[in-house]
């Protein structure tokens, strides 16, 4: 338990930390890779490179120290930490080099404000977060290792088949090169591919969302190959999975991971909001409750560019067909003149929940959504202008923060 006077000197930095976190996190990344540089092979480069990276940690340390007095208010951001922590392989003696670097990094960033008691204050801190994350990691590593198939770091998987789903997103079917089996999942998680990337060296982990339902002998991720955009370079990972892996070829995988997941238990309806390669892990919810012939109510509700883009189009419409229970809605922002209206698309334009209220937004429903950043804030806003709570509504990001490229 922290002291009075620790949480005193903590919480008193948070303005401080808001206002210079970012230039305090670049520092630390900087001096971390620098002493220990092989822990580039764990950290996603491409982050680091757009700053991302720091800005996710600037907002993280601000917070840990704005709510130093009640830490249990950031357990939901401490829970999506710690899945990405073990699908990353990080370990206990991990938490030593950062601790090392993160007070070194105050004491060089903030300078005379960095006093002994303020040093001291944020070891004692950051101890106590590290402690936190390392027992809930553990827990979560034993559950991967006890599961029937289940293993944890890295494991070697055979690339059984490539297919092109879309223009932009090919989906890898991936095996156990040892021949064992597949551990289960739930619809939803992720998992932690790292490949060798020649252009920097490094081998580089990045998690993409399973694209098909548990019980496959399989895991199949569908990846979107992301172009550079304005200042941000090309995925270097994307790129290399799509123009230079090939069916037979081998890659690392971690078990899979991730509380972004379908509530299996529950009886409510399921609504399963995407924008572009954010059907992924609802394309996995929706096989997943097709397959167990669930009879509830679900909708299926999509948007993406255009055809060209619009990605496992025939295996949805297949899904649908024949189950009243099940509907799909599609958006694209452009139609082309030989788009099929209910077969294509349904609309054209941008998602827009409030003129499909009565098909997408069901009472006591449990709302899904994946996509950019823009696209969930947008649907996040629409469901609370409908009258949707919050707490019936269940998210993961694909583009900054999240998993991708």
């Amino acid at each position: 338990m922290l002291s009075q006077e620790v949480r005193t000197l903590v919480k008193a930095t948070a303005p401080v930390l808001k206002t210079h976190g970012v230039a305090l996190t670049r520092h630390f990344y900087a001096r971390m890779f620098r002493d220990n540089p092989e822990l580039k092979q764990v950290f996603n480069q491409g982050h680091q490179d757009g700053g991302q990276q720091q800005q996710a940690l600037a907002a993280a340390v601000a917070a840990y120290a704005e709510h130093i007095d009640d830490p249990s208010v950031l357990m939901p951001v401490v829970t999506r930490i710690v899945h990405k922590h073990v699908s990353l392989g990080i370990r206990p003696e991990h938490y030593a080099i950062v601790g090392k670097h993160l007070l070194a990094s105050i004491r060089e960033v903030l300078g005379d404000a960095a006093t002994d008691d303020l040093i001291a204050a944020w070891a004692a801190a950051y101890t106590q977060l590290a402690d936190l994350l390392i027992a809930e990691e553990a827990r979560l590593y034993a559950e991967s290792a006890g599961k029937a198939g289940g293993w944890t770091g890295w494991r070697a998987f055979r690339v059984a088949r490539k297919q092109a789903e879309s223009a932009e997103i090919t989906s890898f079917y991936l095996v156990p090169a040892d021949g064992g089996p597949v551990p289960d999942y739930l619809p939803g998680q992720y998992i932690s591919l790292r490949v060798y990337v020649p252009e920097l060296g490094l081998a580089q982990p990045r998690q993409y969302s399973l694209s098909g339902a548990p019980g496959q002998g399989q895991l199949r991720i569908s990846v979107k190959r992301e172009g550079a955009v304005g200042d941000a370079p090309a995925g270097s990972v994307s790129n290399l999975l799509h123009a230079r892996i090939h069916e037979g070829d081998i890659l690392d995988l971690a078990p899979p991971q991730g509380d972004f997941t379908l509530d299996v238990k529950r009886a409510a309806p399921v609504v399963l909001l995407s924008g572009g390669v954010g059907l992924t892990p609802m394309v996995s919810m929706l096989n997943h409750l097709v397959e167990k012939g669930d009879a509830r109510q679900i909708r299926f509700v999509h948007a993406c560019r255009d055809r060209s883009v619009h990605a496992m189009k025939s295996h949805v419409n297949a899904l649908v067909a024949g189950r009243p229970n099940v509907r799909k809605v599609v958006y694209y922002e452009t139609v082309a003149a030989d788009d099929q209206p209910g077969h294509d698309y349904d609309f054209a334009g941008r998602m827009d929940l409030h003129s499909i209220r009565d098909v997408a937004v069901l009472p006591d429903a449990d709302y899904y959504l994946c996509g950019p950043l823009p696209f969930m804030d947008a649907q996040r806003r629409a469901l609370a202008d409908l009258g949707v709570a919050a707490e019936r509504i269940h998210a993961e990001v694909f583009g900054t923060g999240g998993p991708g490229a």
